[in-house]
C-alpha cells in the first residue's frame, strides 16, 4: 500500500510540473502551444465560412464528421466503463497474477478497487468531454449557417468562434483523459509501472504540445 501512494504521489507531481511548465511556456511564448494554433485556424475556418456565404454544405460536413468523431470516443468510453464493471468481480482472482515481477510489494483487496475506481472514473470524465464536445459542435452547426460578415456582425462571429474553440478543447480533454488511462492500466502490474508509464506518457504529450516547426 505505502509504495503505491508513493508511486501516485510521485505521478501527481510529474504531471502537475509538466502542466505548469507549459502553462509558463505558453505565457512566454503563445506560439508554442499547439492548441493555441488549433484555436486561429479554427477562427480563421469560421471566418471563411461565415463571410463566403457559399460554404453551407461544407460547414455542416465538417461539423457532421466532428460530431460523428465525438460521439465514437464517447460510446467507447462507455463501452470501457461497462467492460470494467464486467471485470470488476474477477479482481480479486487476478490480483496475484497481475504481479508478476512482485514489484512494489503485495496489494490487497482495497488498494485493488481503489485503482479500479480511478479507473472508472477516468473514463467517466472522458464521456463528459465528448458529451459537451458534441454539445458544443451541435451549436456551432446552426450558429455558422447565419447570415453574418464578421466584419459587421462582431458578436456573432466570435461567440461561433468561442463554442467552436470550446468544442475542440473539450474534444481535447476527453483524448487526454484515455492517454492517461494508460498508466492508471499499467498500475495494475505494480506501482513502479505506474510512475515509468507516466513519464512515457509526459515525454509522448510534450512532443505533442509542440507546434510543428
Amino acid at each position: 500500500m505505502a509504495f503505491d501512494i508513493i508511486a501516485f504521489s510521485a505521478s501527481c507531481l510529474l504531471v502537475l510540473a509538466y502542466y505548469l511548465y507549459l502553462g509558463w511556456r505558453t505565457r512566454r511564448t503563445p506560439n508554442s502551444r499547439i492548441s493555441a494554433q488549433n484555436a486561429k485556424i479554427r477562427e480563421q475556418w469560421v471566418e471563411m465560412v461565415m463571410s463566403s456565404g457559399k460554404m453551407d454544405i461544407l460547414a455542416i460536413q465538417t461539423i457532421r464528421n466532428s460530431v460523428i468523431a465525438a460521439n465514437f470516443m464517447a460510446s467507447t468510453a462507455v463501452l470501457l466503463i461497462v467492460g470494467t464493471l464486467n471485470i470488476s468481480e474477477k479482481i480479486g482472482q487476478w490480483s496475484l497474477m497481475w504481479h508478476p515481477f512482485g514489484i512494489g510489494g503485495a496489494t490487497s483487496g482495497v488498494t485493488w478497487q481503489l485503482k479500479l475506481g480511478l479507473l472508472l472514473l477516468v473514463f467517466a470524465i472522458a464521456f463528459h468531454f465528448f458529451s459537451m464536445a458534441i454539445r458544443y459542435f451541435n451549436h456551432v452547426g446552426y450558429m455558422i449557417n447565419l447570415p453574418s460578415e464578421p466584419d459587421k456582425d462582431d458578436a456573432l462571429y466570435h461567440q461561433t468562434c468561442t463554442y467552436l474553440n470550446k468544442a475542440g478543447s473539450y474534444y481535447m480533454y476527453g483524448t487526454r483523459t484515455f492517454f492517461f488511462s494508460l498508466p492508471i492500466i499499467m498500475w495494475f502490474f505494480g506501482s513502479a509501472f505506474l510512475v515509468l508509464a507516466n513519464i512515457g506518457l509526459l515525454v509522448g504529450l510534450a512532443m505533442l504540445d509542440r507546434t510543428p516547426s
